[in-house]
C-alpha cells in the first residue's frame, strides 16, 4: 500500500491526467484517511489493540 504522502505527492506532479484518475486518486486517500481513522478509535476503545488485528480485517 502507499503512504498517504505519496498519494499526495502523486496529485500534486503536474500531469496530463484525466479527472477520473485524479478522482480515484482522492478515493484512495479518502479511503486511507478512513483507515486511519478507524485504527486511532480502536486504539481509544481498547488500550490492549492489536494493530495486526486491523491488517486482517482490510
Amino acid at each position: 500500500m502507499e503512504s498517504f504522502e505519496d498519494l499526495l505527492n502523486m496529485l500534486e506532479r503536474p500531469a496530463a491526467k484525466s479527472s477520473r484518475a485524479v478522482k480515484r486518486k482522492w478515493r484512495e486517500i479518502e479511503a486511507v484517511k478512513e483507515r486511519q481513522r478507524l485504527r486511532k478509535e480502536l486504539e481509544d476503545i481498547d488500550f490492549s489493540f492489536d494493530d495486526d488485528l486491523i491488517e486482517q480485517l482490510m
